[in-house]
């Protein structure tokens, strides 16, 4: 029987956030506007709810916690990919495309990016398009463009 541990998040500026762990590996972090409580004890989840705070303070390396293995090996190569994408840089999802060894392969790195179950921590905010437009973002584009702003990637007024 798996243990299951969920933490919900509130952090200013960005909203809500659901944090679940599933046996001790982090699970998915992912905004939410629907019902959520905190449950299960998890070291994982307390590290990553910590995180989220400091991280909307002023951005910082996330922790270092093991992540559920999920996804098809294609999407793990690009989640892998977009955890190398520096705090305050973007790539297009051409470069992106080009770091997996896919250079013609754009559109399968953005589902395989759209399907990434642990945003921010997993920074899928930093792809943009190539004619640098902000596109595509589960939590929405407003936050998209306060994430990168927030971590000086573009310029912007944060709201």
């Amino acid at each position: 029987m798996s243990e299951a541990a969920t933490r919900v998040v509130e952090v200013p500026r960005l909203g809500r956030l659901v944090v679940e762990v599933v046996d001790g590996r982090l699970w998915s972090v992912g905004f939410t506007d629907g019902p959520a409580d905190d449950a299960g004890e998890s070291a994982v989840a307390d590290a990553v709810a910590a995180w989220l705070h400091a991280y909307a303070q002023r951005p910082c390396d996330p922790p270092d916690v093991p992540l559920a293995e999920r996804g098809t090996p294609f999407q793990r190569e690009v989640w892998a990919a977009l955890r190398e994408i520096p705090s305050g840089t973007t790539w297009t999802y051409a470069q992106l495309a080009e770091r997996v060894g896919r250079p013609q392969g754009a559109q399968a790195v953005g589902a395989a990016n759209g399907a990434n179950p642990w945003g921010i921590l997993v920074p899928c905010h930093r792809v943009i398009g190539s004619d640098g437009g902000l596109v595509g973002y589960a939590g929405g584009l407003q936050r998209k463009r306060w994430l990168l702003a927030h971590e000086g990637a573009i310029s912007g007024m944060l709201f």
